[in-house]
């Protein structure tokens, strides 16, 4: 579609690499970018970044010089003592080459505390109107801050959870859902939204204000 442009970042978190090339089979994306050991993977799927960027404190030197000699790749490189991890620095370059859609491999696993760090990091998509999210083996995490339809056949997996990633999510109305809701408030820490299911062709989620995470995922 003219004027869409897809990003993938792969990351230097826990990824299967059988999921990420079943995963990859049938996509294609304007432009990829490597987050320092995110590299390694890039490597392992055979994928040639269009950037990479990092403090390269994981990466391997031999596997880092040997993309440094594709001319055809930028390399950003930072100090490690930075503001921002390497990762959000990923996610602002996708939003400076103007990318409508990203998804993101290799963000979670590993330490928690980057996990949690990138899923957060999913507001800065969220805020420019770009289509974000973050996959694994068993999810696909994004945030919606409008209304938002699921069509059965398409989603991730078999539940669709639903968190508040703001205090409060209200006029929260479920359709097309196991466990329906309607004009309900969800609060910050609530679990009612956990391990819903589908049970129309297409399920609607309808909000007036705040924003959810939506996780579909699978065992």
């Amino acid at each position: 579609m003219a004027g869409q442009k897809r990003t993938l970042i792969l990351t230097g978190g826990k990824l299967s690499v059988d999921f990420a090339k079943k995963y990859l089979n049938d996509k294609s994306f304007d432009e990829i970018i490597a987050v320092d050991n995110g590299l390694m993977y890039a490597d392992l799927l055979q994928l040639v970044p269009t950037y990479v960027v990092g403090d390269f404190d994981t990466v391997s030197n031999d596997l880092l010089l040997s993309y440094q000699q594709n001319e055809k790749i930028a390399f950003k490189t930072y100090k490690p003592e930075k503001d921002a991890t390497d990762t959000q620095i990923a996610f602002e370059l996708a939003i400076e080459i103007g990318s409508t859609e990203v998804a993101v491999l290799g963000a979670t696993g590993g330490r928690f505390d980057h996990t949690l760090a990138n899923t957060e990091l999913l507001q800065l998509l969220l805020k420019h109107d770009i289509n974000g999210y973050i996959l694994d083996d068993s999810n696909k995490i994004y945030l919606i801050d409008r209304t938002h339809v699921l069509k059965k056949e398409e989603v991730y997996g078999k539940y669709i959870s639903l968190l508040p990633f703001t205090e409060r999510v209200s006029g929260v109305t479920l359709e097309g859902f196991k466990y329906p809701l309607e004009d309900r408030l969800m609060l910050k820490g609530d679990s009612l939204g956990i391990s819903n299911e589908i049970v129309e062709e297409r399920a609607v989620i309808r909000l007036e204000s705040g924003i959810f995470y939506v996780v579909e995922a699978h065992d």
